[in-house]
């Protein structure tokens, strides 16, 4: 029987377990923190979560045009609405847990093994787990990482906070100061804005969601500053300091931002340090993620590595998928190579980007010779019923054939629409495949095959 070791019980190592522990490996993961790992217990499960009260808070919030009334409420106003935010995290801790005792559940039932520790290796196929000796004929690495600390801005639990830590307040911040406007900082400030905060926005780009699709940023900006959000773009954080009960951000340029708190998004660095990857013939890159291929192989003979660790994607779905894929190669099984171009991806703010495929800015610079179109979310008869005004559907295909390549879509519950062009990516469905696929009347979806109803009839094809 094929032994396996499995270093991290996140979505990368309790996923490709389970493939394992189904081909009839002898499979045992070693987790520092428990069963799920940062991912549930820490990261995306207890963020989400939050996110929901907050998303919740919105919408009865923005509901007077739709004719809802709450007690003290005026000049569409929600008078008594507000936040338990102790509540709000124990429902947040009680729900990760849960979530990690459900993952544990799992793997005992396919025999997977837990060891709870710190685990390094001894040599290619023997982890250290303690004074425990772990032998492996395959060791997969999926260690995650860890949010990024910048010099003279350290975390102090209280203050100066890692979204790690955001569950520990025993009230709402009043003016929270987040550094960072990528997906982590542009969630957070939305989410902490939809529950009452005061929230302050550093970018040190031009822009909110950098690396996104331009003019999905560009929404998610207006509606942020619209609802209040104070967003200084081109202002690069130089320092963060304690102040008497507040905190002072203190920008390149000399600026100083008050605050009662300070929230820092600044990136993740991987859990890579301390574990003999190197000595064992694992290569790093200059930022110390793991170097993999597309199965998940790395340099070392019979170590794959999956998850945040590797730096391809940091999101838990491709986590997922590269330890399955891993998985599925060591044991002899057919395997396809990782494609990131079918990889969905989604920003939980309110309102969601979910996005797909190639995006708007490789068919800009050429990369992609592609068809456009975009629809405005306020057209669609369903975002006019439940009051949805900003957003949009945004479909990309080929001139010639039509195939789908594509999409980007802003609007609640993006996370969920984007299936169907995810389908379409992977499956090399045509714009007029899509066309005559059936949606309900009045629904969200409809945008979908509206634009590609659109696409049809531009195309040469």
């Amino acid at each position: 029987m094929t032994r396996i070791v499995i270093i991290g019980g996140g979505p990368g190592g309790y996923e490709a377990a389970l493939v394992a522990a189904q081909l009839g490996a002898d499979v045992t993961v070693v987790e520092r923190d428990g069963p799920g790992g940062a991912c549930v217990l820490s990261d995306c499960v207890p963020s989400k979560t939050l996110i929901a009260t907050s998303t919740r808070m919105a919408v009865m919030s923005e509901s007077a045009s739709l004719g809802v009334r709450f007690s003290g409420g005026s000049d569409g106003q929600v008078g008594g609405l507000g936040v338990d935010l102790q509540l709000t995290n124990k429902r947040v801790k009680e729900l990760a847990r849960a979530q990690s005792y459900d993952v544990a559940e799992r793997l005992c039932y396919e025999d997977v093994r837990i060891v709870r520790g710190e685990a390094r290796f001894v040599d290619p196929q023997i982890v250290a787990v303690g004074d425990e000796r772990l032998r492996a004929d395959i060791v997969l690495v999926a260690t995650g990482a860890t949010p990024r600390v910048l010099p003279g801005a350290e975390p102090d639990g209280e203050r100066i906070l890692s979204w790690r830590q955001l569950y520990d307040l025993p009230e709402l911040p009043e003016d929270l100061i987040v550094v960072g406007s990528g997906v982590t900082g542009a969630e957070f400030a939305s989410a902490y804005q939809a529950l009452g905060s005061r929230v302050t926005l550093v970018s040190s780009r031009e822009r909110i969601l950098p690396t996104e699709d331009a003019q999905a940023a560009t929404v998610l900006e207006e509606v942020f500053q619209r609802r209040g959000m104070n967003v200084l773009s081109r202002s690069r954080a130089a320092a963060v300091h304690r102040s008497g009960d507040g905190v002072v951000v203190t920008l390149e340029d000399g600026r100083k931002v008050e605050g009662s708190h300070c929230l820092m998004t600044v990136g993740m660095v991987p859990n890579t340090d301390g574990i003999g990857l190197e000595e064992v013939g694992v290569q790093l890159d200059k930022r110390g993620f793991i170097k993999v291929d597309k199965v998940s192989r790395t340099h070392a003979s019979h170590i794959y590595a999956a998850g945040d660790c590797t730096g391809v994607l940091m999101l838990a779905s491709v986590a997922a998928m590269q330890g399955r894929i891993a998985m599925w190669h060591a044991l002899g099984e057919a395997v396809q190579p990782l494609k990131l171009g079918w990889v969905a991806g989604n920003i939980f703010t309110d309102p969601e980007v979910a996005t797909v495929g190639v995006s708007q800015n490789m068919i800009d610079s050429g990369e992609v010779d592609a068809r456009t179109v975009m629809l405005p979310l306020s057209t669609n008869a369903r975002a006019k019923m439940q009051g949805f005004e900003d957003g949009f559907v945004k479909l990309f295909c080929r001139p010639a054939t039509g195939i789908v390549l594509g999409g980007v879509i802003v609007a609640p519950r993006a996370s969920e629409l984007i299936l169907g062009l995810s389908v379409a990516v992977q499956q090399h469905l045509t714009v007029d495949q899509l066309a005559h696929t059936f949606t309900v009347y009045p629904s969200l979806s409809g945008s979908i095959t509206e634009a590609s109803r659109r696409l049809m009839q531009e195309s040469a094809y």
